[in-house]
């Protein structure tokens, strides 16, 4: 450690910032939302990145990231386009009430402050969407601010370097009052940024590179040997199980009878295939048919489609009916909320992963 460094202090304990920084200059990670090095953030990016990193991976959220600069490279233009556009162009992203609130903030952020985000975090956490931990990455990385940025990678990073034991999620208060001690007030963006490039990296989750790591030789855990098992965590409870029919329906030109959903709850707003409500006691077979779509030839396909939510799994039955092309159910066969979308313009859909799978499942039958 070079002498006279400055370090971040936790009561005793204290933090080698300067070295972590100097580690982040010359690896840091090249993200298509990252200013370069020595660059100012463009708040719009910062915000729009943080948002779609919510519970999910840097991996899958490039080529949204990237989609949605190319459509919307402002806030302003974000905000001008309906919500109908933000849902299909965020469909098969998950945990869709973010692209709601997305497109919420952005018409606050629009006509509230005239298209110029806030730049502190008690501003930044009135907006539709913004939590403690974006608000304090979007203040830091963009604006220059100190705030304690806590993700994963970061409770992770800080219960090893001060080998906190007790084990998440109740650590997660303990957790952040010593991110709020380490933060340091010069380049608080950066340092935000090399902890999270550290977690992600490096101190991983099930096999950490202590040797590459530029702060392991005062790391409390490696010191004790639980490097590989700090941070501890509760035991989760099962998730339940939900159950439910899904019915698609099909026309000879090819096109499928989709259905849109009611704006609040679980998928609010997004485009699915009609079907039962789903519960964790399913009804019995002589009351499946009473929530068709339409009457028809319906037919149960083998086997079930599967997906897992952040609350429960799910596993669907589906049904499947061949319609004609006739007047009857091209005019007067389409129930309120539904329509018929032809199979090339699915993609097109704000259709969620779940209901892709029942398509695919669908489609997979036919190919049979």
């Amino acid at each position: 450690m070079a002498h006279g460094e400055n370090k971040s202090e936790r009561g005793n304990e204290r933090f080698p910032v300067e070295t972590l920084l100097a580690w982040y200059d010359t690896a840091r990670r090249d993200l298509p939302w990252r200013a370069p090095s020595g660059a100012a953030s463009d708040p719009y990016r910062v915000w729009l990145s943080e948002i779609m990193l919510q519970q999910t991976t840097v991996k899958a959220v490039a080529p949204y990231y990237a989609k949605f600069l190319h459509a919307w490279p402002t806030v302003e233009a974000l905000a001008e386009t309906d919500l109908d556009d933000v849902l299909k162009a965020w469909a098969g992203l998950g945990y869709y009430a973010r692209a709601r609130n997305l497109h919420a903030c952005a018409r606050r952020v629009a006509s509230e402050h005239r298209g110029c985000f806030p730049g502190t975090e008690k501003e930044l956490l009135t907006l539709p969407g913004v939590g403690a931990y974006t608000a304090a990455a979007i203040a830091s990385i963009a604006f220059g601010q100190r705030a304690a940025v806590v993700d994963g990678n970061v409770e992770r990073v800080l219960a090893r370097y001060f080998s906190v034991e007790t084990p998440l999620p109740a650590a997660k208060k303990d957790l952040k009052k010593i991110a709020e001690q380490v933060a340091p007030s010069k380049r608080p963006g950066d340092f935000a940024q090399a902890m999270m490039d550290l977690g992600a990296t490096i101190c991983t989750p099930r096999t950490p590179s202590c040797a590459l790591c530029p702060v392991h030789r005062e790391c409390a855990a490696r010191a004790r040997g639980l490097e590989a098992i700090l941070p501890y965590r509760a035991t989760k409870p099962a998730k339940p199980l939900r159950c439910g029919v899904a019915f698609l329906a099909s026309r000879a030109d090819g096109a499928v009878l989709l259905r849109k959903r009611v704006k609040e709850g679980l998928l609010g707003g997004m485009t699915e295939v009609p079907g039962t409500p789903w519960v964790e006691e399913p009804e019995g077979d002589a009351n499946l048919l009473d929530h068709a779509p339409l009457e028809g030839p319906w037919a149960q396909l083998p086997g079930t489609v599967r997906h897992t939510f952040t609350h429960f799994h799910l596993e669907l039955s589906v049904f499947s009916a061949a319609f004609s092309n006739g007047a009857e159910v091209l005019e007067t066969a389409r129930p309120e909320a539904c329509m018929w979308v032809p199979r090339h313009a699915l993609d097109a859909q704000a259709l969620p992963s779940v209901m892709r799978k029942v398509v695919a499942h669908v489609l997979d039958d036919d190919r049979k």
